[in-house]
């Protein structure tokens, strides 16, 4: 390629991300937060989205086997210490909502992976079935599909639209979004104007339900201060109105990973996901561990970490310590990055007291250690707005994957792939300002 030619794709792409960003909603899509803009999609090999594709209903399977397990272990058919942990810091009242009949098989509508792309393939962070990023991915499909045409924008220019429109079809529904979660207001607004059918975003603090079903962007640790939004909840608890995701703060806890990985549940596992969906999943999810003080017999070791004793961990060196700590849910710091401390990025004294924090916050928010698994390094095209140049930035990429389950939940959709590439000195892969968002497409 002669330096002519290159000159030429370059200007064409460069014109190309201002075209993108001069599509930017007026009012914006996140408030008050930007992303750097690329004139290309993040582009996955055919196999990987094959993998996407039948990960959808795998998870909406491990979700019905999480529900499943816990009722079990409420009702006494299955080891109490399970739904303790996950009971732990919850009030009785919003427990029992989630156990009302109405909702004995309902499970979340939306479900997210956070994923992050290694050399080995994927690792599943955790699951959200609240999360932001729905109207975002949707814009971003819509637009890459017009200024990229050669783009295969996965789930196409409408999937996301599509994927979320069928949680409840034309009858619609409103959208509770609470000033806690108010920054994804926008974005939920944009999509629900390019809904078909009688969709409205409505406050969760001020909602009065009137039996039109829900959407919940709300979190529950917050109900208190969302009466609108617990009244919407307990409605559907009576089978009133429909509401995804159900008052079922047991399916929003990340230790479901450290339950998956514990000895004493693996054949219950087995049986309830069958064998080979078992061992899709045990290479998804990291090694992961309940942060429990309970003491360990004197003749036994936590598995796989060889310790009898958390504490111990405190000794580790930094080659050791390709470990994370983060809360598991319930709690205004568990989503985002808030609560993630990754062993090898502070020093021993920090991690030591992480360690004791952790511990000691076990019986109201549990915590979560697991092991850590870098991303793949990848390069990635960006604009340059105080240049006007693009420039390539070296990154880790966390793929969000967004699935909808249809009404009658007999089929599970990808809708879209987020692609959010971090620079590559960051080990917390999140949405930030030095980041690039863009859709992704399967390769050519």
């Amino acid at each position: 390629m002669t330096d002519s030619t290159t000159a030429v794709l370059s200007s064409e792409l460069e014109e190309r991300a201002r075209q993108i960003q001069g599509e930017l909603p007026s009012g914006g899509l996140f408030a008050e937060k930007a992303w750097r803009i690329s004139p290309e999609p993040f582009v996955l090999t055919k196999s990987e989205v094959k993998q996407l594709e039948k990960l959808g209903p795998l998870l909406h399977r491990f979700q019905q086997a999480c529900d499943m397990i816990y009722r079990r272990s409420r009702k006494g058919s299955l080891p109490g210490w399970i739904s303790g942990y996950l009971d732990q810091g919850k009030p009785g009242e919003l427990i029992e909502l989630g156990m009302a009949a109405p909702l004995l098989e309902k499970t979340p509508g939306v479900i997210r992976p956070d994923l992050i792309l290694t050399d080995d393939g994927f690792s599943a962070t955790e699951l959200d079935s609240v999360p932001g990023g729905i109207g975002l991915t949707a814009w971003l499909g819509q637009t890459y599909a017009k200024f990229a045409p050669g783009s295969r924008i996965i789930g196409g220019a409408d999937g996301m639209i599509d994927g979320f429109h069928s949680l409840y079809g034309d009858e619609g529904a409103d959208i509770l979004i609470s000033e806690e979660s108010s920054d994804y207001r926008p974005e939920m607004e944009w999509l629900s104007d390019r809904l078909t059918g009688d969709w409205k975003v409505a406050s969760a603090e001020s909602y009065e339900a009137g039996g039109r079903d829900v959407y919940r962007f709300f979190e529950l640790f917050d109900l208190d201060n969302v009466r609108g939004g617990r009244s919407a909840g307990e409605a559907a608890a009576v089978g009133e109105l429909e509401m995804t995701s159900p008052f079922k703060p047991w399916l929003e806890e990340k230790l479901w990973s450290a339950l998956f990985w514990s000895r004493p549940l693996r054949e219950t596992w087995r049986r309830e996901l069958r064998d080979s969906n078992f061992r899709v999943l045990q290479q998804l999810f990291p090694q992961s561990w309940v942060l429990d003080p309970a003491d360990v017999p004197h003749h036994a070791v936590i598995p796989g970490l060889e310790i009898q004793s958390f504490h111990e961990m405190k000794q580790f060196s930094q080659t050791e310590r390709e470990l994370v700590i983060k809360l598991s849910g319930f709690n205004e710091k568990a989503w985002g990055s808030r609560s993630v401390t990754i062993g090898q990025d502070v020093p021993q004294d920090e991690w030591a007291q992480v360690i004791d924090d952790s511990l000691g916050a076990f019986g109201e928010t549990p915590y979560v250690l697991q092991r850590f698994h870098a991303g793949k390094l990848v390069s990635h095209p960006w604009l340059n707005e105080a240049t006007g140049q693009l420039e390539m930035m070296e990154g880790r990429v966390r793929l969000c994957p967004y699935y909808f389950v249809s009404a009658d939940s007999r089929k599970v959709t990808l809708g879209g792939v987020l692609a959010t590439i971090c620079p590559s000195d960051k080990k917390v892969l999140h949405g930030m300002s030095d980041a690039i968002l863009v859709p992704c497409s399967v390769e050519a």
